[in-house]
């Protein structure tokens, strides 16, 4: 652990070049990057893919927990079947939905269902703008993600005792307040730490980013993983590409 540390914060205060011996320029890379718009624009697309990404598995992890809770009959069947995304190569799945967000007719799936069904007269470039782009990979991560929220989460309900259940029943509690007031409650832990996790993830994601838009169009989805890469093996900076990461230790701390 602390050799690797020590490693990435001493090129982070170098301007370490592929092919030249390391020279100490203090806090040079760190007031460089504090000034590039660049990477304010870095900053902002990590918080919105991570945030949104989050946020929708979340969501979609209590529902299918609460689907799965309630299965009597094939219940592991299901269990596992909402496991494949999760489980899936990462590159696969990137390639997958690049496919599917593909902006030319009879090859992209959405287009081409959307242009057969007569809802659209022409296809939809959904990866050529900033916004379709960050949808696409923010979409990607979620479908990749959700099942482990949902099994988590049902692992979670499971916990709960069903005495809380047939109490609040029996003083007319209605469906609604005994999610609000049993189900959120007792799912607390289990949320605060498949959140955490979750974020450390996804703010560190690069394999999605890069397979599907390259951090693309322009600056569109580039996150720190991306960018990081970008500068230390494209323009070949690795104390700068290093310093891009180190941004990030503070706050995943």
């Amino acid at each position: 652990i602390v050799y690797p540390v020590y490693r990435a914060v001493w090129l982070s205060l170098t301007d370490k070049l592929v092919g030249y011996p390391e020279r100490f320029v203090g806090l040079r890379n760190y007031a460089y990057l504090a000034q590039d718009d660049t990477f304010r624009a870095v900053i902002r697309n990590s918080l919105v893919f991570t945030v949104g990404s989050v946020v929708l598995k979340v969501v979609t992890g209590v529902l299918m927990a609460l689907v799965l809770n309630n299965v009597i009959r094939g219940r592991n069947f299901l269990r596992g079947l909402f496991l494949l995304p999760w489980i899936t190569s990462t590159v696969i799945i990137a390639l997958t939905w690049r496919w599917m967000f593909d902006a030319f007719p009879g090859r992209g799936f959405f287009n081409s269902v959307l242009l057969d069904a007569g809802l659209l007269h022409r296809p939809i470039a959904f990866m050529a703008t900033p916004e379709g782009a960050m949808m696409a990979v923010i979409v990607a991560n979620w479908w990749r993600g959700f099942p482990f929220f949902g099994v988590s989460f049902l692992a979670g309900l499971a916990s709960i005792p069903r005495e809380l259940y047939e109490a609040a029943s029996v003083d007319g509690a209605s469906a609604r307040r005994r999610f609000w007031h049993i189900t959120l409650p007792g799912l607390k832990h289990v949320m605060i730490v498949t959140t955490l996790l979750s974020f450390i993830l996804t703010i560190n994601d690069f394999n999605i980013v890069y397979v599907m838009t390259r951090g693309g169009p322009g600056t569109a989805t580039q996150v720190f993983a991306t960018y990081s890469y970008d500068v230390a093996f494209n323009q070949l900076r690795w104390g700068r590409g290093v310093t891009i990461s180190i941004f990030l230790v503070p706050l995943l701390v």
